[in-house]
């Protein structure tokens, strides 16, 4: 995954990074299946190898292919601002139990009352189901949210660069009335 992520970041291409972009998002989801967070794993490949090349593929039709390099003292914030935060969220996990760890909280209290307790709370005999349609139903609304907010975004950013270009077209003279 950082070889694929490394070589986005470095190539100009913008249909190859498009390209990578998914190669990445497919090892995240292979990744999260051996997590065992095969749903997870199924969200991430059908919006991030998925819609999300679509969105990118449609967005590169209306722009250039190569990515144009402008070195500015923003690159440098922008990454002492990168460097700051992944610093604060590698410290945030430091304290987090290993993957697989039984005594982590959640095999000592939620697991055992998912697995016990779902059936007559919720009445639904599938525990994931029960988990993901009643004590998740929130959470799951919400990424559904995430998603939806997300493609209006991506279409709305693609029209205003449409109704831009057809604003200039009508301001600019044709090259017939500039001849005249």
């Amino acid at each position: 995954m950082a070889l694929v992520a490394i070589a986005a970041v470095r190539i100009r291409n913008l249909f190859a990074v498009i390209m990578l972009t998914g190669i990445y998002s497919l090892l995240a989801a292979s990744l999260f299946v051996l997590l065992d967070a095969v749903d997870v794993a199924l969200t991430e490949a059908a919006v991030g190898a998925g819609i999300m090349i679509i969105l990118m593929l449609a967005t590169l039709a209306l722009t250039t292919s190569e990515e144009k390099v402008r070195i500015t003292r923003q690159n440098l914030l922008a990454l002492v601002v990168v460097v700051i935060t992944g610093g604060a969220l590698i410290y945030g996990t430091l304290d987090m139990p290993k993957v697989g760890d039984p005594q982590a909280p959640a095999h000592n209290h939620l697991a055992p009352h998912f697995t016990q307790q779902s059936v007559e709370e919720i009445g639904i005999p599938n525990m994931v189901t029960s988990v993901l349609a009643s004590y998740r139903g929130l959470d799951t609304l919400g990424e559904a949210v995430v998603v939806l907010t997300a493609a209006v975004a991506v279409i709305l950013i693609i029209g205003s660069g449409r109704a831009r270009q057809r604003k200039r077209r009508r301001e600019t003279p044709s090259r017939r009335e500039t001849r005249l």
